[in-house]
């Protein structure tokens, strides 16, 4: 039988990690890579170079040619069309996305559900159809509109950017419109290149909370435990699964509200919905509201890797071509992630040594990029039945990766304690 073409669209540590899971599956993966050096291309033997945005790159993905029409190297499935298109960024042109459809090309997530990943005003307006709890929220044709909002929520607000950003990026807390003066002039450029805005209020959450799904197109729907997520400066930097002290009924409901948005907007593959968890009503249960979607694998779903019986690289590649889904149960009872955001080390391989005899027990996953302050750069699991340990020794061997003074630890045979 011949391998299944898995054909994805970035080249960062998402497509990288997705390669032991294709090998594991026997599924050919090829990547398109913003350039040979990326994180991906160092361990896909099939990736082509060539930009989300263009149209001849994208198509020599799916139809297995290099940007000149020539056979792809190597395996001789890097000539064969690819059996389905996915991605692991979702900044890829949607009139494309709907072009090869139409052509008879397996996209998943198709354009339709994708749109909703990319464009957070078209994701708010679903959501709001849909009945799903979010932040009160309105779109901003203008200064007007955002000094009103702002009056009707105590006149602190959240204002993004409707698309490209992430990781804090196109984010800004906000007490009037001068704040965002500047993106206003941008999203009313002459050009069309203009990026459109929305207010969100400022919730008052507890925390915040992860809920990763993988849905096939068959309909066929897996959850992971409901996990929490640690921010700094935006961006992530631990993960806790499951997320602690989570009610039974709480934790249900995040699930059935995660699989009720993967149904309602029709995705294939995995969905990260991020929520934040807020005190109830007068002293009542707390609740949670959906803050973002991811719609493939995320952040807060590393820890499945070393922690889950199925991992969402290898969930997201059954998914994706509609293979029964594996079982999501938890291998430990904690799973701890941290995050390695920059570090002062110019090569992080260079701390192997250090960071492999100070904790046996600790899963290093490194993404071979090169080295800038706050970037993502790799990060560790731990697993474990104490969370208190787990999490420091996590939190111990991020630290040795970044270059900065562990917390003094005792190391045993089972690794930090």
């Amino acid at each position: 039988m011949a391998a299944p073409v898995v054909a994805v669209v970035g080249g960062g540590q998402l497509a990288r990690m997705m390669s032991p899971a294709a090998t594991a599956l026997g599924v050919h993966l090829r990547a398109l890579v913003e350039d040979a050096a990326s994180s991906a291309a160092q361990v896909v033997p099939d990736a082509l170079v060539g930009a989300a945005s263009d149209e001849a790159a994208v198509r020599a993905l799916v139809d297995g040619t290099s940007g000149d029409g020539s056979a792809g190297r190597g395996d001789p499935a890097a000539a064969e069309p690819a059996d389905v298109l996915t991605f692991e960024h979702e900044h890829v042109p949607n009139a494309l996305l709907e072009q090869l459809v139409a052509e008879g090309h397996p996209v998943r997530p198709d354009a339709a559900a994708l749109v909703h990943a990319q464009d957070k005003i078209v994701m708010r307006r679903r959501l709001t159809e849909l009945g799903v709890p979010c932040p009160r929220w309105s779109e901003l044709p203008d200064h007007a509109a955002l000094e009103a909002f702002l009056a009707s929520v105590g006149g602190t607000a959240v204002v993004k950017t409707a698309r490209g950003g992430y990781d804090g990026k196109g984010v800004r807390v906000v007490h009037s419109a001068e704040d965002v003066a500047d993106w206003f002039e941008a999203a009313q450029a002459e050009d069309g290149t203009g990026v459109p805005l929305l207010v969100e209020e400022r919730v008052p959450f507890t925390r915040e909370l992860a809920v990763l799904v993988a849905r096939r197109p068959s309909g066929q729907v897996r959850a992971w435990p409901v996990v929490e997520s640690i921010q700094e400066d935006g961006v992530c930097a631990e993960v806790i699964a499951p997320a602690p002290g989570l009610t039974p009924e709480l934790a249900r409901a995040a699930t059935e509200l995660a699989v009720r948005v993967a149904d309602g907007l029709g995705v294939t593959g995995v969905l990260a919905v991020e929520l934040f968890e807020v005190p109830g009503a007068d002293s009542g249960a707390p609740t949670v509201l959906v803050n973002e979607l991811a719609m493939r694998p995320h952040n807060s779903g590393h820890w499945t890797i070393d922690g889950a019986v199925t991992s969402q690289f290898e969930q997201h590649l059954r998914a994706v071509l509609d293979l029964p889904l594996g079982e999501t149960t938890a291998r430990a009872r904690w799973s701890v992630m941290a995050n390695v955001l920059g570090s002062a080390h110019a090569d992080l391989a260079a701390a192997l040594p250090e960071v492999t005899a100070l904790d046996p027990g600790a899963k290093v996953h490194l993404y071979g990029k090169a080295v800038r302050p706050g970037r993502k750069l790799g990060h560790v699991t731990v697993t474990g039945d104490e969370l208190d340990d787990v999490r420091s020794r996590a939190r111990a061997a991020a630290a040795v990766l970044r270059g900065d003074a562990p917390d003094p630890v005792r190391v045993t045979s089972g690794g930090a304690r």
